[in-house]
């Protein structure tokens, strides 16, 4: 449908918002069929990865460590402002090859990063929370039903979760990370995490219930990377998330209207989650029953 068209210009105001939710709930249930991850998929991901971890390994050896450190000089006091005041920063990434932004054929990356500032709470304090991941159940729910640490071994973290999200279908995923810490100086800390396997979960907390084939299911999420990176200034500690995610891309004809939905719920529930590591840091017997 072309806004601009007569025949959407003759709907009234107040009845276009129904008219494009219906477009839009039609449209999901056309282009979000069974969907299988194809192998050029699966290698521009891998490529998109290795560029996105090279930018960051310059980051830490050269600056912005948080994002908000490259701002202009103005907008960076403001956004340190905004921080301590108890806002979220949010900003979209891409990758880039030579200055040109990388796409993923048959794909779609979720590329977002986001820094929150807790006050009055040490780095040690923080990293509690962070790692504990038989509680993330607790700390990030409803987006996190279950979770179970599978192995530690010093600073490399093996770990499960399912992720439930709710919006216009229901979607509950099973997912393995592999997560590796490492504190580059007295008050600062980073951390990778990897997913190694992603199964979509069908007919979740039934009798039928059942993981769907990974790299299958309808492609809501394949694969999920994450970057966090904590720092201890300020009377408190800053806490950055990059979230890096992988899911189906939709026909071209349709991507107008699909995309901005399957584009807000990445940076949403990056969002979700550090507004509820904040809670969690400076309340952490909130995860007791």
């Amino acid at each position: 449908m072309n806004l601009g068209t007569p025949f959407y210009r003759s709907i009234s105001k107040s009845a276009r918002p129904v008219l494009l939710c219906g477009v839009l709930v039609c449209l999901v249930a056309q282009t979000l069929q069974a969907a299988e991850l194809k192998k050029q998929t699966a290698r521009a991901f891998d490529s998109y990865i290795a560029a996105s971890e090279g930018r960051m390994q310059a980051e830490l050896q050269n600056g912005p460590f948080l994002f908000v450190d490259g701002l202009p000089e103005q907008r960076r006091g403001e956004a340190y402002a905004q921080l301590r005041e108890g806002q979220i920063l949010v900003n979209p990434v891409n990758a880039k090859v030579e200055g040109s932004p990388m796409k993923v054929p048959g794909g779609l990356i979720h590329d977002w990063v986001g820094v929150v500032f807790i006050p009055n709470v040490s780095l040690a304090q923080t990293l509690a929370v962070a790692q504990d991941y038989g509680h993330y159940q607790d700390i990030y729910r409803p987006e996190v039903s279950r979770s179970k640490l599978l192995q530690r071994s010093g600073d490399n973290f093996k770990v499960f979760l399912q992720f439930y999200k709710k919006s216009l279908v229901t979607v509950v995923i099973n997912a393995d990370f592999d997560i590796d810490y490492k504190r580059l100086e007295p008050d600062r800390v980073v951390s990778d995490s990897h997913s190694t396997r992603i199964a979509e979960v069908e007919d979740a907390g039934q009798a039928g219930e059942r993981e769907l084939p990974v790299d299958g299911g309808h492609g809501y999420l394949w694969r999920l990377d994450s970057y966090w990176r904590l720092e201890e200034r300020d009377g408190g500690v800053y806490v950055q998330l990059e979230s890096i995610g992988l899911s189906r891309s939709v026909p071209a004809v349709f991507a107008w209207l699909v995309n901005p939905l399957l584009r807000s719920v990445p940076r949403g529930a990056l969002t979700d989650m550090l507004g509820a590591t904040r809670r969690f840091v400076a309340k952490p017997d909130q995860t007791q029953p």
